[in-house]
């Protein structure tokens, strides 16, 4: 395994970047920080109408990108709304990107300021309702915060991230009995 260290900016405007079919981004960045030092795929540009020094990140095109969405509808297209952070950007930017929905219904009856993902941007829409746990689904469930509490010591550990992996994932046989098995614990 390797291990690339970035700022969220950093991988916000690399996923633009590979959405937008470009080759890096470029963003005002890591001024008096280190991570240049440790990452040394940033590099620095300047701008050729200002002159001044850039930070440059090569795009990011995942072969697979997966992500979480409220609706899908019967065609395929999807509707995101909330928070979206980069998940249409890196939806857009990969080879191929699988969304789980809450629902799937006939008609997104999208409100607005929402987004939509086209069916020809979409390799598979799977539906897998509570599929963001513990994180949260707008308009469907809230965070699950004991789970992110209880989760800090377990991903801490090499033995216990193994044993809640064997326990929750290996020994689970599908969602819904992944989900009781953790409200069983609390």
């Amino acid at each position: 395994m390797e291990i690339e260290e970035h700022s969220h900016a950093d991988l916000a405007n690399s996923y633009v970047a590979g959405a937008s079919g470009l080759p890096f981004a470029v963003l005002r960045a890591y001024a008096g920080s280190d991570l240049p030092k440790v990452n040394p795929l940033i590099k620095s540009v300047t701008c050729p109408f200002t002159g001044e020094v850039l930070a440059a990140v090569p795009s990011v095109r995942p072969d697979v990108t997966v992500i979480h969405a409220q609706k899908a509808d019967r065609k395929g297209n999807v509707l995101l709304w909330g928070i979206l952070g980069v998940q249409k950007e890196a939806a857009l930017a990969a080879r191929r990107c699988i969304v789980t929905v809450e629902e799937i219904v006939d008609d997104l009856d999208a409100p607005m300021n929402a987004c939509v993902l086209p069916t020809w941007a979409l390799a598979a829409v799977c539906h897998v309702p509570g599929g963001a746990h513990p994180s949260y689904a707008h308009g469907y469930y809230e965070r699950d915060n004991r789970f992110y509490q209880d989760w800090d010591p377990i991903g801490r550990s090499r033995e216990a991230f193994t044993a809640w992996i064997d326990k929750h994932i290996r020994g689970t046989a599908d969602f819904n009995a992944f989900k009781a098995s953790l409200a069983a614990e609390a």
